[in-house]
């Protein structure tokens, strides 16, 4: 396994201060180049306000002259009808978690990957839904774009199976060209590698910075979580056994 893949938190203190925008309906582009996600915008005392949220606590403020359009995000694409067997096998986009994690196993053996890594990426990405579809069109568990699909071979995004294992040697293509810098992988995962190279490192995006921070803290919990049942395990295993015999 790529066993030095884990971050803490501290790492990536610095990527996020604020909490996630919820299911963007705008895009409003800097005049440095920068594209932030907001629910809706309205001009405030003479100030822009870009609300992340439907409610008016969470929001970014910049002066008109910072920004230089603001576009609708269109809805997403009705997903395509799967296969029979698939439709049979998802019950509203969830698959049973024990066939999501062989999913990943099987995946993660292939690509020398942890497994836990992988599920912390298909619930950042889909919330373990098999059948989401992003407002850009990328498409199930692991969100995949329909053109990277293709490059990687997958046929039907809405197909665990495959959408899973194209996944997974994305993010180990993007691990192997990033030195297997987590953090760099996950944003090249979200933004695009062009953006990372770009900015040489995470690209200032809200939404990337966010989503980075996500994915490592919830592998981070897990892989913690992991090692205290193993640690467990062990201390039960070597605790001496009481028979009921004097």
């Amino acid at each position: 396994m790529r066993g030095k893949i884990f971050i803490t938190m501290g790492a990536v203190a610095t990527l996020v201060s604020v909490a996630s925008a919820a299911r963007a309906a705008e895009s409003v582009t800097l005049v440095n180049g920068f594209a932030i996600q907001c629910r809706h915008h309205a001009e405030v005392e003479g100030r822009v306000r870009l609300y992340m949220s439907d409610g008016q606590d969470n929001y970014i403020e910049f002066a008109p002259h910072e920004i230089t359009a603001v576009e609708q995000v269109p809805d997403p694409p009705d997903p395509p009808k799967s296969s029979e067997a698939t439709a049979t096998t998802i019950q509203n986009g969830t698959l049973p978690s024990a066939d999501l994690r062989q999913m990943l196993v099987n995946a993660g053996q292939e690509h020398n990957l942890d497994v836990d890594l992988l599920a912390s990426l298909v619930k950042a990405e889909s919330g373990d839904n098999a059948r989401a579809v992003s407002r850009v069109g990328a498409r199930g568990l692991m969100q995949l774009m329909p053109s990277t699909a293709a490059g990687l071979g997958v046929r039907d995004s809405f197909r665990p199976e495959e959408n899973v294992r194209g996944g997974t040697a994305y993010l180990d293509t993007l691990l192997t060209r990033y030195h297997d810098n987590l953090a760099l992988a996950l944003a090249a995962y979200n933004a695009g590698p062009e953006a990372v190279d770009k900015y040489n490192g995470i690209p200032p995006y809200l939404e990337t910075r966010v989503y980075v921070a996500r994915v490592i803290h919830e592998f981070n919990r897990r892989v913690v979580a992991r090692q205290a049942l193993a640690a467990h395990a062990m201390a039960s295993a070597s605790a001496p056994q009481l028979n009921g015999t004097r």
